[in-house]
């Protein structure tokens, strides 16, 4: 009974303790309110839905009657029949980051290469092909004595521009996070790949 009687001067002495830095208010809802558990990056990242296939309209679907449409703002590819406008696959992508954004625009496929390597970004490995430096730019890094330039994989890469942006194979975290390019789910990369041909149209936009 003697401690409970103690507890609100215990209270009111902290709050007088602490008046100098912080309101009473902010204090009570320390004491009051508990802590709440740190949340992991994770948290943080919006999950994409997954891909869409027609099944349907992917047996009539080829590289003759096919366009693509990218949506930056909703990282989303769609490969659509040209016929009657219907979407054959609905797929989430990963754009580029803040200062490498995709650029918006029309294009056609330039090139098509199932295992296109980057000529920027990539390793540095030494003469027994262990990496030596990861994720090195060869706009801004030099090679260490003795490694050489490795490409980074970019498989089923379908080229949109020619200074390297293009569709190709990737790592999805659920928000635009690559050096420009479009990057898709492996499955999804390989089957546009096989319905589209150099010269299909593909849009770029918000």
């Amino acid at each position: 009974m003697q401690s409970f009687l103690r507890a609100p001067i215990v209270v009111s002495a902290l709050l007088a303790l602490v008046a100098t830095t912080a309101s009473a208010q902010e204090v009570r809802r320390a004491i009051l309110v508990p802590a709440q558990p740190q949340r992991s990056a994770g948290d943080f990242i919006r999950k994409q839905d997954p891909p869409r296939i027609s099944t349907r309209l992917l047996e009539t679907a080829n590289s003759e009657n096919t366009r693509l449409q990218v949506s930056l703002s909703k990282q989303r590819v769609y490969l659509i029949l040209t016929t009657t406008e219907e979407i054959v696959i609905d797929s989430p992508i990963s754009s580029g980051k803040r200062g490498h954004s995709t650029p918006k625009g029309s294009y056609k496929i330039l090139q098509k290469n199932k295992d296109h390597r980057s000529s920027i970004y990539g390793d540095f490995v030494d003469r027994s092909g262990r990496v030596v430096r990861r994720g090195v730019s060869t706009r801004i890094d030099s090679a260490p004595s003795g490694t050489r330039y490795v490409g980074a994989p970019m498989r089923w890469f379908m080229r949109l521009t020619n200074d390297g942006v293009g569709l190709h194979t990737g790592i999805l975290p659920g928000y635009p996070a690559s050096h420009g390019c479009i990057r898709l789910p492996e499955e999804i990369a390989a089957l546009i790949f096989s319905k589209v041909k150099i010269g299909t149209p593909a849009v770029v936009a918000d």
